[in-house]
């Protein structure tokens, strides 16, 4: 696996080999032993899967959980462009956003290291986006910033009107949740 540093700080972009003959394709998304060998930690507690079509565009979420909630993601099929943006307090990368395309047949999965807001848009037919995270979901203490929120700027890559879930669509600005104290620290 190469593992490739993000613009957001203590974000990877994890590259793998990617095995293709006449029955498909195979790959290792995620081995936590090169993983480890970056000085990452991760211990996976929750594994989710997500299917959504074209244009729709999901986050972008956050964890205030004490324990932190980091993600590893990959796009199973189809393809996606999935979106960090760092609204870490006191994060040398603060309000930095980085955009990574993922295909189901490119190799490449991300890490979201905890604190780090979390969004995809899916930009074929459909895609399926799988992510292990490092602590289990808990309502309370997940948080979501307006994915289009001006200031931001994501350069959502839409073929047509978003597709979006009410409370995403409702969601607080990023400074919004600044005023408020509902960020997480660096």
């Amino acid at each position: 696996m190469n593992v490739l540093e993000l613009s957001v700080e203590g974000a990877w972009l994890l590259e793998s080999p990617v095995f293709t003959d006449e029955r498909g394709l195979f790959r290792e998304w995620f081995k936590l032993p090169d993983f480890l060998g970056r000085n990452r930690e991760f211990a996976a507690h929750q594994a989710n899967i997500s299917l959504s079509r074209r244009n729709t565009v999901r986050g972008l979420h956050y964890s205030l959980a004490a324990e932190g909630q980091a993600k590893v993601v990959t796009c199973a099929t189809g393809e996606l462009v999935d979106v960090l943006v760092d609204v870490r307090v006191g994060s040398p990368s603060y309000g930095a956003v980085e955009v990574v395309a993922l295909a189901g047949e490119s190799g490449r999965s991300v890490y979201v290291p905890a604190g780090v807001a979390h969004g995809f848009c899916v930009t074929s037919e459909s895609a399926v986006l799988v992510y292990l995270l490092s602590s289990v979901f808990n309502g309370p203490l997940e948080l979501e910033i307006n994915p289009f929120d001006e200031e931001l700027a994501v350069a959502w890559p839409l073929a047509g009107e978003a597709i979006v879930s009410a409370k995403d669509a409702g969601a607080p600005s990023l400074a919004a949740r600044a005023a408020a104290g509902e960020l997480p620290h660096y």
